[in-house]
């Protein structure tokens, strides 16, 4: 019985292996420039605007309306470790860009850290990721995060529906005082923030420019709110959707097409190109296995194994190790989906910042959630495309 048990398994093994061989490949399409933009656009997918008009279409707000003076203090407390309860992080610390005067000590800190980084991430640390390139966020004395959560990017989460990574936050304003307030982050109650900004001249002169009531917690939050509005990235890709076809490149267009045929597109969307869903994670489970009698053992591809009524061991719900055990939303690996662009300067990647190479990375995605093995190629045009989502902060001359 025992033999017949594991020729059963080993065939239905086979079986699940060749089957896709079997099956006829859909022919590929061809899409000329226009055919690319017009499903871009289809899905939702516009560029960022170059417009401030169109830029306040976009994001401005009754409850909280843009203006140069608010956004220039959102700034100010934006890079301030005052918001800190040792005073030693601002939200930069943790959102880096380009020009972050908080830390000019910032390049020695991260070739000594102890978090594991890539020989190229170590010079490019300070380049206009909106991240702070650690698996793990450092808040204040140095505390890490139980669910040792990565630091997902500010730039462009305006335009997002979903923030957090199981997509507990709906605006923009709602992750400001989970930031501040969690004590493995900055670690300061909103009466104590309130304190110290009144001890302040500095602030308490701005904050009347600004607010009618002055100092509170409510307006530091619409002041950062109004200042992270304004960090959105064009790129060559947003050149292309507005008709410049020589704004990708050849390879880089063969990457798009790629990303819409194989199913990128379909969580990956939106004027983020991602942020706008929440996803299950792996959609399919590559569990390594081994039955009872210690005899065969193999990667099994499969969503269910337990379906099978074998006593198999599952060793992880990842295609990584899943340190801080995160689940995401409930429980349920949900989580919201990443945004992409500027992507090819956020690592490490996923929600623990398991994965630090980009390529790999597309290979999971390609592996557990497409259920395809992407070649060479494939990986190489999509890298092309996502080089082309990187991007400058748009420096609107109205808020200058």
């Amino acid at each position: 019985m025992l033999r017949l048990s594991l020729l059963a398994i080993v065939i239905i093994v086979v079986w699940i292996e060749i089957l896709p061989y079997l099956i006829p490949k859909k022919p590929k399409n061809f899409y000329s420039d226009d055919d690319l933009r017009e499903i871009a656009l289809s899905r939702g997918m516009h560029p960022i605007p170059k417009d401030y008009a169109k830029f306040l279409q976009l994001l401005d707000s009754k409850e909280n309306p843009i203006t140069k003076e608010k956004v220039a203090l959102g700034k100010q407390l934006f890079f301030d470790t005052l918001l800190s309860k040792d005073n030693t992080i601002s939200c930069a610390s943790c959102h880096m860009l380009g020009k972050n005067p908080h830390n000019k000590n910032q390049f020695l800190d991260d070739i000594s850290h102890p978090q594991e980084k890539t020989s190229c991430m170590i010079c490019h640390i300070k380049d206009e990721s909106g991240t702070d390139r650690l698996s793990t966020a450092i808040g204040v004395e140095g505390a890490i995060a139980p669910n040792h959560l990565n630091t997902p990017t500010i730039l462009n989460s305006a335009l997002a529906k979903y923030r957090m990574w199981d997509g507990s936050a709906k605006t923009s304003m709602d992750v400001i005082a989970p930031m501040i307030h969690d004590k493995y982050k900055m670690n300061l109650s909103s009466k104590e923030l309130q304190e110290k900004l009144k001890k302040n001249i500095y602030y308490v002169q701005e904050f009347k420019k600004v607010f009618a009531d002055g100092i509170t917690f409510k307006n530091v939050e619409k002041a950062i709110d109004t200042y992270q509005k304004t960090l959105l990235t064009r790129s060559a890709y947003d050149r292309f959707l507005e008709g410049d076809n020589s704004a990708m490149s050849a390879e880089a267009k063969r990457g798009f097409k790629d990303f819409i045929q194989l199913g990128c597109k379909g969580c990956h969307t939106g004027i983020t190109v991602g942020g706008q869903t929440i996803q299950k994670f792996p959609v399919r489970n590559y569990n390594h296995i081994i039955d009872v009698t210690g005899i065969f053992s193999r990667e099994y591809i499969g969503r269910d194994v337990a379906a099978f009524n074998f006593n198999f061991k599952q060793y992880r719900r990842y295609p990584f190790e899943n340190k801080g055990g995160y689940l995401g939303k409930d429980n349920k690996q949900l989580f919201r989906v990443p945004i992409l662009r500027n992507v090819t300067k956020t690592s490490p990647y996923f929600h623990n910042g398991a994965v630090f190479d980009l390529r790999e990375a597309i290979h999971i995605m390609g592996k557990y959630q497409l259920s395809m093995e992407l070649t060479e190629i494939q990986i190489d045009e999509i890298v092309a495309f996502l080089k082309s989502l990187e991007g400058n902060v748009v420096e609107y001359k109205e808020l200058k």
